[in-house]
C-alpha cells in the first residue's frame, strides 16, 4: 500500500501530524491560561488541596492495581498475532500498552487540572460570572484537547509504520484505550456515587444540613468522586469511542480495496477517516475558543452550545471540500454529515429528558410531592421512554448510511458508512470533553464556595453547577451513542474478520465479496439465538455488579458519617476548630472502587470467548448482536433516568414545591441518590463494556475460526471446549466474589447488631 499513497497523500499524514501537534499545544496553552488565575482564599486552596490529594492518591493506586493485568493483556495480544508474523505480533502488544496509555493520560491530565481548576472557577465567580465560565470551560477544554490528539497521532504514527497491515495492530491500540475506560469508567463511578449517595442521605436527609456542609465527613470523598468519575472516566471514555470508530473505519476501508481489487481507493477511504479527524482537532481548537459569555446576564448553557454548533458547522464545510477535491465521493461527506446531525439530536434529546425547564425533569419533580416511590416511578419511566427515542435516532442514522451508499451496495460499503457517521458523531470530541469536564469543575467551586463560606457569587456557582448537571448529562447520550455506532462497525469488522480466518489470510488480502457475502449471523439458528440471549443478558448482570459494589461502598461511608456525627464532640453543633476526618471516608471509597476493578474487567474479556468457544463464530455474532442492542438501552435508561431524578431535585431546591427542607425535598434526594450510580456509574459504565466485548469479538476470530476448521459450529471442538470450561470457571470465581460481603461490612454490621441487641 506504501507504494499506492501519491506524494499528496504523504502529505496529508504529515498534515494529520501537524494537528495532532497543535492541538497538544493549544492544551498546554490553556493550561497555562487557567493555572495563572488567581485560586482564592486559603481556605478555598485548603479544601481544594485536599480534593487534589484524594484524586491523585485514588488515580495513582488505580494504575498500580491494573498495571499487572495490563501487563499481562499485552502479552497475550502479542501472541495472538503471530500468525500475522512476528512484526505484526510486537506491533498489536505494544500498541496495546500506547492505547492504555494513551487513555490513561488523556484522563489524568483532564482531571489534574479540573482539581486545580474548582478552586479558581470558584474564585472567578465571586466578581464576574463570564470569567468563572471562561476558566472552568478552558480548562475542560485541556481535557478534550489531549482526548483528540493523543488518539490521532497514535493511529496516524501506527498507519505510517505498518501501512496496510496498520489495522492489525491497531486492534491492539483500540483495546488497550477500551479497557483503560472501562477501568476509569467503573473504578471512578464506584468512588463518586458511593460517596455522593453517603453525604446526601446522612447529611441532607438525616442531619438536615445543607449539601455541601462542612461538617459532612463525605463531601471532600463526593467532591474527589466528580473528578476521578467524570473527568477522568468520561475523557478515557470518548478517547476510546474516537478511537474505535477510525479503527473500524479502516478496517472496512481495506477490506472494500480487497474485495474491488481497487487498492487506490482503499487509500482514500482509509485517509479520508484521518483528515476528518485532523480537521476535528482544529474545530474543536475554534470551538472551545469562542467559548464565552457576550454579557454577565448570558446563560452560560447559550455560550457552551454556541462554541459546540460553530464547531459542527465549520467541520461540516470542511469536509465537503475534502470529499469533493480529495476522495471524489459526495457518499462520503452525507455519511458523515449525518454523524454530526445525529451528535446535535443527541445532545437536544438528552437535554429535553434531563433538563429542568422541559416536561420529563418537571414531572418527576411533581411526583415528589406524593413521596419517594412515586419520584422513582416516574423518573423510571421517563428513562424507559427515552431509551426509544435514542434506539431510532441511531437506527434513523444507520439507514441513512444504506440509503446514502445504495441497498445494492455491499455490507462493507454501508457499514464504512456507518463508521463514518460514528466519526462525524465525534468530530467535536474536543468542544465535547470540555462540556463534560465543566460539570464536576462547576460542581467543585459550588461546593469549595459553600464549605469556604464564601457569600460573594454564590448565585453564579449556582447557575454554573445547575448547567453543568445539563452539560454533563448531554455528553453521557452522546457517548453512548458513539459507543453503539462504533460497536456496529466493529460488527461488520468481526465478519470481515471471519472471513480472513475461513480463507487462512491474516491481512485481510484473501478476502473476496462471494466469500463475504456467505457469512450471516442467523438468528434462527439454535446456537446463534443463545449467543443473541446470553449477549442481550450481559449488561444487567455487569450493570448488577457495579450497583451492587455503590451500596456496598455507600453502606460503609454512610455509617462512618454516621459514626462520626456522633462520636467527634461539638461536630454536629459546627464548634470552630471542629473538623470531620475526611480523610476516613477517602480511603473507604478508593478501597471499595479498587477492589471492584477485577471483576466487571474478567466478564468483559472472558466472556466472549467463552460463547466463541461453546458456540462457534456465528453464536458470538449473535452475542455480540444481542449486547448492542441491550446495552444501549440499559445504558440510556440508566443515564436518562438518573439525569432526571437529580435535575427534579434541583429545581426543587431552587423553591419548587417547598423547596429544601421539605417532604417533597425528601421524596427527590432518594430519587437522586437511586440515580446517582444510575447515570454516574452503571449507564456509563456499559459504553466501554459494549465496545470492549466486541473488539474482543475481533480478536479472537479468527482463532475461533482456525480451531473450528473454518466451520460455524453447533458442536465445538474439544480443544475450545476444555479453554471456554476454564475460562468460564475464572469468571465464575470473580461473580461469586463480587457477591461477598467485605470485613469492613461485615465488621460494621456486628457492630450495629451488637448495638441492637445491648438497646
Amino acid at each position: 500500500m506504501k507504494e499506492v499513497l501519491s506524494s499528496f497523500d504523504h502529505a496529508a499524514l504529515w498534515g494529520v501530524i501537524v494537528c495532532g501537534i497543535i492541538g497538544i499545544l493549544y492544551a498546554m496553552h490553556l493550561r497555562k491560561q487557567v493555572l495563572a488565575a488567581d485560586p482564592g482564599t486559603e481556605e478555598m486552596q485548603r479544601i481544594a488541596g485536599q480534593v487534589q490529594e484524594g484524586a491523585y492518591a485514588y488515580l495513582n493506586r488505580q494504575f498500580r492495581t491494573i498495571a499487572l493485568l495490563i501487563l499481562v493483556l499485552g502479552l497475550a495480544l502479542l501472541f495472538s498475532g503471530i500468525s500475522a508474523g512476528w512484526d505484526i505480533a510486537v506491533g498489536r502488544g505494544l500498541a496495546f500498552i500506547l492505547g492504555c496509555f494513551c487513555s490513561a493520560f488523556a484522563g489524568y491530565m483532564g482531571m489534574t487540572l479540573a482539581v486545580q481548576a474548582n478552586v479558581r472557577c470558584a474564585q472567578a465567580a465571586r466578581t464576574s460570572l463570564a470569567e468563572a465560565v471562561l476558566v472552568a470551560f478552558r480548562a475542560g477544554g485541556v481535557a478534550g484537547m489531549f482526548t483528540v490528539t493523543m488518539g490521532l497521532l497514535g493511529a496516524t504514527i501506527i498507519f505510517m509504520i505498518f501501512y496496510e497491515q496498520a489495522t492489525e495492530v491497531l486492534l491492539g491500540f483500540g483495546f488497550g484505550g477500551c479497557l483503560l475506560a472501562l477501568f476509569m469508567r467503573v473504578g471512578g463511578g464506584i468512588y463518586t456515587k458511593a460517596a455522593d449517595v453517603g453525604a446526601d442521605l446522612v447529611g441532607k436527609v438525616e442531619a438536615g444540613i445543607p449539601e455541601d456542609d462542612p461538617r459532612n465527613a463525605a463531601v471532600i470523598a463526593d467532591q474527589v468522586g466528580d473528578n476521578v468519575g467524570d473527568c477522568a472516566g468520561m475523557a478515557a471514555d470518548i478517547f476510546e469511542s474516537y478511537e474505535v470508530t477510525l479503527v473500524a473505519s479502516m478496517i472496512l476501508a481495506l477490506a472494500h480495496g480487497t474485495i474491488t481489487g481497487d487498492m487506490h481507493d482503499a487509500v482514500l477511504w482509509i485517509m479520508f477517516p484521518l483528515i476528518v479527524r485532523g480537521i476535528g482537532v482544529l474545530t474543536s481548537i475554534f470551538g472551545v475558543h469562542i467559548v464565552r459569555l457576550r454579557s454577565e446576564q448570558e446563560n452560560p448553557l447559550a455560550a457552551i452550545t454556541r462554541g459546540f454548533i460553530w464547531s459542527a458547522l465549520v467541520s461540516v464545510v470542511a469536509f465537503w471540500f475534502v470529499a469533493q477535491f480529495y476522495v471524489g465521493d459526495m457518499r462520503l461527506f452525507v455519511a458523515t454529515l449525518l454523524g454530526i446531525i445525529m451528535a446535535v439530536a443527541m445532545y437536544k434529546l438528552t437535554e429535553y429528558y434531563t433538563s429542568g425547564e422541559f416536561k420529563p425533569v418537571q414531572s418527576v419533580a411533581k411526583s415528589a410531592q406524593t413521596g419517594s416511590a412515586t419520584t422513582i416511578l416516574t423518573g423510571f419511566a421517563e428513562g424507559l421512554e427515552s431509551s426509544v427515542y435514542f434506539l431510532l435516532v441511531i437506527s434513523a442514522c444507520i439507514f441513512g448510511s444504506i440509503l446514502v451508499f445504495g441497498s445494492e451496495a455491499n455490507p462493507v460499503e454501508i457499514l464504512y458508512g456507518v463508521s463514518l457517521t460514528g466519526l462525524g458523531m465525534l468530530t467535536t470530541t474536543g468542544v465535547i470533553v470540555a462540556m463534560d469536564t465543566y460539570g464536576p469543575i462547576a460542581d467543585n467551586a459550588q461546593g469549595i464556595t459553600e464549605m469556604a463560606g464564601i457569600e460573594e457569587g454564590v448565585e453564579n456557582v449556582e447557575l454554573l453547577d445547575a448547567v453543568g448537571n445539563t452539560t454533563k448529562a448531554a455528553t453521557k447520550g452522546i457517548a453512548v451513542a458513539s459507543a453503539v455506532i462504533a460497536a456496529v462497525s466493529l460488527f461488520g469488522s468481526y465478519l470481515s474478520k471471519v472471513a480472513e480466518g475461513q480463507a487462512g489470510g491474516g491481512g485481510g488480502e484473501s478476502i473476496s465479496l462471494a466469500a463475504l457475502e456467505r457469512l450471516s449471523v442467523e438468528i434462527d439458528k439454535p446456537h446463534i439465538f443463545i449467543g443473541l440471549l446470553v449477549g442481550g443478558a450481559m449488561p444487567y448482570l455487569f450493570s448488577s455488579m457495579t450497583i451492587r459494589a455503590v451500596s456496598r461502598a455507600a453502606f460503609l461511608i454512610i455509617n462512618e458519617v454516621r459514626r462520626q456525627f456522633r462520636e467527634i464532640p461539638g461536630l454536629m453543633e459546627g464548634k470552630p476548630g471542629v473538623m470531620p476526618e475526611s480523610g476516613r471516608v477517602v480511603d473507604i471509597c478508593t478501597q471499595a472502587a479498587i477492589k471492584e476493578l477485577i471483576g466487571p474487567a474478567l466478564l468483559a474479556v472472558l466472556t466472549p470467548i467463552i460463547v466463541g468457544c461453546w458456540l462457534g463464530w456465528g453464536g458470538l455474532g449473535g452475542y455480540l448482536g444481542g449486547i448492542i442492542v441491550s446495552g444501549q438501552l440499559m445504558a440510556v435508561l440508566m443515564c436518562n433516568s438518573g439525569g432526571a431524578w437529580d435535575n427534579a431535585k434541583k429545581t426543587i431546591e431552587d423553591g419548587l414545591y417547598g423547596g429544601k427542607g421539605s417532604d417533597a425535598h425528601a421524596a427527590a434526594v432518594v430519587g437522586d441518590t437511586v440515580g446517582d450510580p444510575f447515570k454516574d456509574t452503571a449507564g456509563p459504565a456499559l459504553n466501554p463494556l459494549i465496545k470492549v466485548m466486541n473488539l474482543v469479538g475481533l480478536l479472537v476470530a479468527p482463532m475461533i475460526v482456525a480451531g473450528s476448521g473454518g466451520k460455524d459450529m453447533a458442536q465445538p471442538g474439544t480443544m475450545l471446549v476444555i479453554i471456554g470450561i476454564v475460562l468460564a470457571v475464572i469468571v465464575a470465581i470473580a461473580l461469586i466474589i463480587s457477591k461477598r460481603e467485605s470485613k469492613e461490612m461485615a465488621a460494621v454490621q456486628s457492630t450495629l447488631e451488637s448495638k441492637d441487641s445491648a438497646v
